[in-house]
């Protein structure tokens, strides 16, 4: 007999990581001491290629059998959910705004106008805006300021860190929560998600970078005075490893992806030479026995490339010189044996493994890396506005490309 639903949803936050490789449906309950969380739900993602939806009614499957897994563990019934987005669309970059305080001191109001003043830059049609994260303000040249209301002055200026995305992205999306009956309260860059899972408030203070490497790819956000300052995506990941070994073991790709996660290891050397490893052959040959270094001799020059990948992502950022606390890594892929000393050594940062925590509940269940971005989308959604709804621009490009085609008809005609 199935477990009865309790309706408990204006207690809930509900976290669901559309990544590559797995969905992940992860439910919260809001209590007076944090969130527990009190469901768990995962499946294979069949519909999606380096973080971007490809294929609508796999995706849409995946999400549904992640959910009901979810809400049959925790007994009740998800119809809001805060919803991850990755892919090598996304765009971040840091922009100014400058208002004039209308009264004696700074009120919401003012702040509200900064900040839209700060967004207003030219943005392509194609695009979403996804976050727009305030780093600080600054009132009459005094900076530093995390919250300027009710401070004195005439001048208010903001700088915040956008990030934008494919608006054909986001839509499919939420296209595929809206097919399972789901409606999507905000999307969630992924490693923003993920940062608020294993990062500490003075590790964010300080300076750190996070990279979150999952299977289809690599998301970086590097954080300085508690608020993030850079966000960037490679497409790149655990299931370029994966290929790796299918092809240079002549093995099927669900085999590579067993073998890579029970003997792998991303530094060779930390395997015995007399370790061996029975790997299956394509075609119906008879299975083989190989040193498991050579194994680990394929994974380690890709993974080395992810890392490289990663930081010459932190040098162009310029703030390489502002990240004391060195790299977070997290992430499925950061599960392999020796990923923590490759990129010590390839970074030449100190490097430790992102483990989620702030939350309650079933928190043992959680510490994989694997599941930093589900727990940190519900500690995302726990600390927001939940009773807005995520809108796409799609009516206001429509309307606007009418608006254009009217103005180039008048010009000709």
């Amino acid at each position: 007999m199935g477990t009865v639903k309790r309706h408990r949803s204006e207690n809930l936050v509900v976290g669901l990581d559309i990544g590559t490789t797995k969905i992940c449906c992860i439910i919260g309950e809001v209590t007076e001491d944090g969130i527990d969380i009190i469901g768990i739900g995962s499946h294979a993602s069949k519909g999606l290629h380096k973080g971007v939806v490809v294929n609508i009614s796999s995706t849409v499957d995946s999400i549904q059998r992640a959910v009901e897994e979810a809400e049959y563990m925790a007994g009740v019934e998800v119809t809001d959910v805060y919803a991850g987005i990755a892919g090598g669309h996304i765009k971040g970059f840091n922009s100014n705004g400058v208002v004039a305080i209308k009264g004696a001191e700074v009120t919401a109001l003012d702040v509200a106008r900064v900040v839209d003043a700060a967004k207003a830059v030219a943005i392509p049609l194609d695009r979403e805006v996804i976050h727009v994260i305030p780093q600080e303000y600054i009132v009459d040249g005094q900076g530093g300021i995390k919250d300027p209301v009710g401070m004195s002055g005439v001048r208010l200026e903001a700088r915040v860190h956008i990030v934008t995305g494919a608006v054909t992205s986001a839509h499919n999306i939420i296209k595929c929560c809206n097919r399972c009956g789901l409606q999507v309260t905000d999307i969630v860059l992924e490693q923003v998600a993920s940062a608020e899972a294993v990062l500490g408030p003075d590790e964010k203070e300080l300076g750190v970078a996070v990279v979150d490497i999952g299977g289809g790819t690599t998301d970086i956000a590097i954080y300085h005075q508690g608020s993030v300052v850079h966000t960037s995506v490679l497409s790149l990941g655990g299931n370029h490893v994966t290929n790796d070994i299918a092809v240079g073991l002549r093995t099927p790709l669900g085999e590579a992806e067993r073998i890579k996660q029970k003997y792998g290891s991303a530094v060779s050397s930390l395997v015995g030479d007399d370790e061996q490893l029975q790997v299956p052959s394509v075609g119906g040959r008879a299975s083989r026995s190989l040193p498991r270094k050579i194994l680990c001799e394929i994974i380690e020059p890709r993974v080395e490339e992810i890392f490289a990948l990663v930081g010459r992502e932190i040098q162009l950022s310029g703030f390489e010189d502002q990240i004391a606390s060195g790299v977070v890594i997290t992430g499925g892929t950061t599960s392999l044996e020796g990923m923590g000393e490759l990129a010590e050594q390839v970074l030449d940062l100190p490097v430790r493994h992102g483990i989620p925590g702030g939350v309650g509940g079933l928190s043992d269940v959680v510490r994989p890396p694997k599941y930093a971005t589900g727990v940190g989308l519900v500690l995302f959604g726990g600390q927001a506005d939940r009773t807005r709804q995520f809108k796409m621009r799609d009516d206001r490009l429509y309307d606007r490309i009418t608006t254009r085609m009217k103005s180039w008809f008048e010009e000709i005609f």
